[in-house]
């Protein structure tokens, strides 16, 4: 039990109950343990010098206090009223227990209805009786006092009144109901609380229970609930789901040269779509820093006025943080326990630096001279520099230790927030598989929605963010690297990658000692000396970078170390040099570690020199190439849909953090560049939907390098990717602009393929078609046995007089025809449909193999990725 008489409720995260007496005066508070709510009091200061009953009697029933006991002798019972006041926000279920001392009981059990106690609630305890039942132990009179004051240390100890959960703790549960069923956000509401009522016990507990109401884009709320009462929910007609709320993952000097949209001379994509003026993108993520350069607003028109939304002010966030670039600010910190997220701004502000970043690789302004101490020189620019930004923050960083967080409650609310205030974009870099019709009714009210693919690769079946509505993104590397060079003492020199500069007071570099630290676990680097010196780390298992040179760094910092030479699988992924505070980190693959390796073993005294990085671009830096971080395929969610759908630029990616630029590698990067190439497309083309959209950057991917190679995978071992890697490919801004046809979908269209999302799955439609016969500009098929038909179809929007051939490549194992081979478009005829039949050849359990579909004439090519696996029966193994 513990002891909270005093504690401020607003500065604590344990859940205040308290009694309060008639004039308000605060008497005790109570703190959750577990799975009771515990009233607990300290010892009252007695005045020894009274003696009487009547005083003490007095004392006892005129305070409150709800630990102290009158003066029993024996035979003689006490009626005491107390009076208790709930003033925890959260609704709960409780009945009452009662703990009494020795030679105490209660002359009559007291129970409270079983019934919800709403916050302001007064609760009567009145009439309860106790019961002395000891025996007269002394005969003097003063004596029998003494023992009473003796025995009340031991009864405010023990003599507790205990409120304890009747039906198991809350949590907070999301509750899906569809289209909504009115215009009006409020009447939405509404509805939202007199549903709950029917399950909670009044429309005022449900105000309180609920987080978030869905009302603009579609209907649900988020719901402190009990699991009996989220099932009692579910139970209800007008539900078609109840889930938990879900804790997810956050998932340019450059790359946008590198795609071929080069700001000086200005790319002609760049100058027909007007650098992607007034289109709205929306980033949902941390925030954002708004007085960055990269967000100024100089040039700046008014804002579009089909904009609704507004700027929500908060903590170090006034009117002025918006503009004509940052046209609209929302957070979403309901359900936060602020004690737990001191460190953030309660605001629109980002103090982690994720959002800021996205936002201006997606619609950052030009930004001349940028680098980091030199590296990365050039001009930063988002994709769409003249777009229009709204910023959704749902991401906080929780505790201590840095870790994010973000809810799913939250992000659902600002898919409902962007619905209704005009955005055309919305870019989310996290990762929320659940509940993915948030997305679907962002899609179906003309929003293109682009998410990251996740950072969990190579291994495969790992996507987040898989459904057909959305454009899921992988990560890849561009035509830069940061070579390091390494001398030993021996003279040799290797060349590493790093982001490490000199210091202004280091005007040379040395040669300094160098040990071989094996792993640098704590356990390796127990009883070797690496003060001042540069230490060889060697990691052998594989696992996520970033946290395995966590792990690995801080021992090295903690050593004293002067410099960090990292071994690992591969050198694409850099971190940045704040992570490095200072010292040289340089990353090498695993056999130029093991020749550093070697050449410590061979010397007595061995030392090494660390030269700052340089910065290479072009064609002596292969690329792309998938980066070994990025999510594989297939969907384990949606097998029938192939995934992920495009890669993008997301390492080594420099870009805006508060009034600076830092490099950072992810899908996250990687998503606001296809969230920057979808605003120049929609400005270039206001009419297209956002199937022709996604269709138009997936079909014109590039699978080839300049050098007409095929695009490379980093993997264990490397290999050429292949579509659950890249989808279609890597992105191309040029060819998506015109890719003379598309593959287009009425996004009700989803309705009839994946019912079962947006009805209850008991009435949800039996004869839903598989996935793999939406006109999507792909094809996964998990489970071929017998010969299938898929049918596509295509629109033309290139030149009206057109004829376009069929070209397959079939994956290994099946065989492929189509009919009609050739397509002949006119002014009358803009929509061919067309059959592919696909058919097995092996009789074998077999693993995916992979070709494609092109159609193509002098001017243009839409190619579609094809994904097979030929079953013979349902099986566990040879999934992927």
């Amino acid at each position: 039990m513990h002891s909270l008489q005093g504690l401020d409720k607003e500065e604590s995260n344990i859940p205040i109950v308290s009694l309060k007496d008639d004039a308000g005066n605060f008497a005790w508070c109570a703190g959750e343990t577990q799975a009771t709510r515990e009233a607990v009091q300290t010892r009252p200061n007695l005045d020894e010098s009274v003696h009487c009953h009547e005083a003490l009697d007095s004392f006892y029933h005129e305070t409150l206090l709800p630990s102290n006991l009158p003066i029993l002798s024996q035979g003689r019972n006490e009626i005491l009223d107390r009076n208790l006041n709930v003033v925890y926000r959260l609704p709960d279920v409780y009945t009452v227990g009662f703990g009494t001392p020795s030679d105490f009981g209660l002359a009559e059990e007291l129970q409270l209805p079983l019934s919800r106690i709403p916050t302001g609630k007064k609760l009567f305890l009145n009439r309860l009786y106790i019961a002395y039942l000891g025996d007269v132990k002394h005969s003097h009179p003063d004596d029998v006092i003494a023992s009473h004051h003796d025995m009340l240390t031991t009864v405010i100890g023990s003599f507790c009144l205990t409120l304890i959960k009747a039906h198991g703790s809350h949590r907070l549960y999301i509750a899906y109901l569809g289209e909504k069923k009115h215009d009006d956000p409020t009447l939405v509401t509404g509805s939202h609380h007199d549903m709950l009522s029917s399950i909670i016990g009044s429309k005022e507990e449900a105000k309180v229970s609920i987080t978030y109401s869905y009302k603009h884009g579609f209907s649900g709320f988020a719901a402190m609930l009990t699991e009996d009462q989220a099932e009692d929910l579910a139970e209800l007609p007008e539900v078609i789901s109840i889930t938990p709320n879900q804790k997810h993952e956050l998932m340019t000097t450059r790359s946008w040269d590198f795609l071929g949209l080069k700001n000086e001379p200005p790319s002609e994509l760049l100058q027909r779509s007007n650098y992607g003026e007034d289109i709205i993108i929306g980033i949902i993520d941390t925030g954002i820093w708004p007085e960055s350069k990269s967000f100024h607003d100089h040039g700046y028109d008014a804002i579009p006025s089909r904009w609704k939304g507004v700027c929500q002010l908060g903590e170090a966030w006034g009117p002025s943080n918006c503009s004509r670039k940052i046209i609209g600010a929302r957070y979403y910190a309901a359900g936060l326990d602020k004690a737990n997220f001191k460190k953030n701004y309660m605001s629109a502000r980002d103090n982690n630096g994720h959002g800021t970043h996205t936002a201006s690789t997606a619609a950052g302004v030009v930004v001349e001279g940028v680098n980091l101490h030199g590296l990365g020189a050039g001009v930063a620019r988002g994709g769409a520099p003249r777009a229009r930004l709204a910023v959704y923050k749902v991401g906080w960083e929780e505790g201590g230790a840095g870790g994010s967080y973000l809810a799913t409650a939250a992000v659902l609310a600002a898919l409902d927030d962007a619905i209704h205030d005009g955005v055309d974009i919305l870019s989310l870099s996290l990762g929320v598989d659940e509940n993915s019709f948030g997305a679907l009714h962002a899609v179906q009210n003309g929003i293109t929605v682009v998410y990251a693919g996740g950072n969990r690769g190579p291994r495969p079946q790992v996507l987040y963010n898989t459904a057909p509505w959305v454009i899921t993104v992988a990560a890849s590397k561009i035509d830069r690297s940061f070579p390091t060079a390494i001398t030993l003492g021996n003279k040799q020199t290797l060349v590493g990658q790093s982001l490490y500069y000199k210091l202004k007071n280091n005007t040379e570099s040395r040669f300094e000692s160098l040990v071989n630290g094996g792993n640098c676990s704590r356990e390796a680097l127990n009883g070797t000396s690496i003060n001042g010196k540069v230490v060889l780390c060697i990691e052998l298992t594989f696992g996520p970078i970033g946290r395995i040179f966590e792990d690995v760094f801080a021992g090295v910092i903690q050593g004293g170390a002067s410099g960090l030479i990292f071994a690992f699988y591969t050198t694409d992924v850099l971190l940045s040099t704040e992570d490095c505070k200072g010292i040289a980190c340089v990353f090498v693959d695993n056999e130029i570690g093991y020749q550093v390796a070697t050449y410590i073993g061979s010397e007595r005294l061995p030392t090494v020199k660390i030269e700052p990085a340089s910065s290479i671009t072009g064609n002596q830096v292969p690329a792309p190439k998938v980066a070994i971080f990025s999510s594989r395929g297939p969907s384990i969610k949606y097998p029938t849909v192939l995934k992920p759908d495009i890669a993008a630029p997301g390492v080594n990616i420099l870009a805006a953090k508060e009034d600076a630029y830092v490099f950072n590698s992810g899908t996250s990067m990687a998503a606001p560049h296809v969230a920057g190439v979808v605003a120049l497309l929609k400005a270039l083309h206001p009419h297209w939907s956002h199937a022709a959209l996604k269709s138009a950057i997936v079909t014109t991917a590039s699978t080839k390098d300049e050098y007409d190679t095929p695009i490379l995978a980093e993997a264990l071992p490397r290999k050429v990717a292949d579509p659950f890697d890249y989808g279609g490919g890597n992105i191309n801004p040029i060819g998506a602009a015109d890719p003379g046809l598309i593959y287009d979908i009425d996004s009700k269209d989803y309705n009839k393929f994946f019912a079962c999302q947006i009805k209850k799955y008991e009435i949800c439609n039996i004869t839903t078609l598989p996935a793999y016969h939406l006109n999507l500009p792909s094809i996964s098929i998990p489970d071929l046995r017998h010969p299938i038909n898929i049918r596509r179809a295509v629109t033309n929007v290139g030149e009206v007089d057109a004829v376009y051939q069929s070209s397959i490549e079939s994956p290994l194992g099946v065989k492929m025809t189509i009919e009609p081979p050739v397509l002949v478009f006119n002014a009358s005829k803009k929509v061919h449909a067309f059959k592919i039949c696909i058919t097995p050849l092996w009789k074998v359990q077999g693993g995916y193999t992979f070709g494609s579909l092109t159609w193509y004439n002098e001017h243009h090519t839409a190619r579609i990725p094809i994904a097979v696996r030929i079953t013979i029966q349902d099986f566990y193994a040879d999934v992927a």
